[in-house]
C-alpha cells in the first residue's frame, strides 16, 4: 500500500513537472522527449516516465508518434476553435445554476483569487495565469450541482492553460482579462445574473478572438 501511494505521488509530480515545462515553452512546440532523458533528468526509472507521457498524450499536450516517440504538440488552431466554443456553451450553464446560490464565503474566495491573479500579473509570474484563470472561473461555478458539465469545464480549463498564456501574453491583453473579471464578479454581486451570463459569453468569445489574432501574428 505505501509503496503504491509513493508510485502515485511520485508521478503526480513527475507529471506537474513536465506539463509545466511544457506549458511555459521550456519543451517547445515539436520537440522530442526521449524516455531515457527524462528519466535521467528527473532522476526517476522509465516507467513512471512512460506513464507521464500517456497521460500528456490523453491532456492534449504531446503526440505518442511511431518510431519517434513523445512529440510536444502545436499549437492547434481546430482545438483552439473547439475548446473555446465548448466553453462558451458551457460554462454559461454553469454560472446560471451557481451565480444566485454563491453566498458571502464563496465570493470571499472568489476575490481572493482575483486579488491573487492581480499580483501574479503584476510581477510577470506567467506560469500561474492559467491555473488562476481556471481557479477563477471555477469558482464562480461551483454551487452548480452539475459534477459531470463542472468536470468536462475543469478539462476544458486545463486545457485552455497553454492557451492562456499566449493570449495574455501582452499588457493590453492582461489589463482587459483582469478588467471583465472584475466586471463578471460586480454583476454577480449585484444579482443580475442573466447579464452576467451573457457578459461571460462576451468575455470567453473575446478571449477566443484575441487568441486567434496572437497566432496570426506570430505564424
Amino acid at each position: 500500500m505505501a509503496s503504491h501511494l509513493k508510485h502515485r505521488t511520485l508521478s503526480g509530480a513527475l507529471i506537474e513537472e513536465i506539463r509545466q515545462a511544457i506549458l511555459s515553452g521550456r519543451y517547445p512546440a515539436g520537440s522530442q522527449l526521449r524516455q531515457d532523458a527524462l528519466a535521467e533528468t528527473y532522476g526517476v526509472s522509465r516507467i513512471p516516465v512512460r506513464e507521464v507521457l500517456f497521460q500528456l498524450e490523453a491532456e492534449g499536450l504531446v503526440r505518442i508518434v511511431p518510431q519517434k516517440g513523445a512529440i510536444v504538440s502545436e499549437l492547434s488552431l481546430a482545438e483552439i476553435n473547439d475548446v473555446f466554443e465548448l466553453r462558451a456553451l458551457l460554462e454559461p450553464r454553469l454560472f446560471r445554476k451557481s451565480a444566485p446560490l454563491l453566498d458571502g464565503d464563496d465570493f470571499a474566495r472568489v476575490e481572493e483569487v482575483q486579488n491573487r491573479f492581480l499580483k501574479a500579473t503584476a510581477a510577470g509570474e506567467i506560469d500561474s495565469y492559467g491555473q488562476l484563470n481556471a481557479e477563477l472561473h471555477l469558482a464562480l461555478y461551483r454551487r452548480a450541482e452539475m459534477p459531470r458539465t463542472q468536470q468536462i469545464v475543469a478539462s476544458l480549463l486545463q486545457t485552455s492553460d497553454r492557451y492562456t498564456r499566449v493570449q495574455l501574453s501582452s499588457v493590453a491583453a492582461m489589463t482587459r482579462a483582469m478588467e471583465e473579471h472584475a466586471e463578471l464578479i460586480r454583476l454577480c454581486r449585484a444579482g443580475v445574473f442573466e447579464e452576467a451570463a451573457g457578459f461571460l459569453v462576451f468575455h470567453l468569445k473575446a478571449v477566443h478572438e484575441d487568441l486567434l489574432f496572437r497566432l496570426k501574428g506570430r505564424e
